[in-house]
């Protein structure tokens, strides 16, 4: 069975904002500058700021999954 370390849950709330992050910086906003992909984003810097949040996402679950996940036999 698994049991959870204490941080396990900040842990998965920051990997939901991260993720949040990452999808609110592709909506469309028609009162904002060009995005780098040419159009009107929420982040003008849109790719690499999503690929950015993405990532860092990920490494989030990598660390959670390692380090607050122990298994017990």
């Amino acid at each position: 069975m698994k049991q959870r370390k204490k941080g396990y849950g900040a842990m998965l709330v920051l990997t939901i904002l991260l993720t949040l992050a990452a999808l609110s910086t592709v909506i469309p906003q028609a009162s904002a500058k060009p995005s780098m992909l040419g159009y009107a984003a929420h982040c003008p810097y849109t790719p690499v700021s999503t690929i950015i949040c993405l990532a860092l996402a990920a490494m989030v679950c990598v660390i959670r999954k390692k380090k607050f996940i122990e298994t017990t036999d």
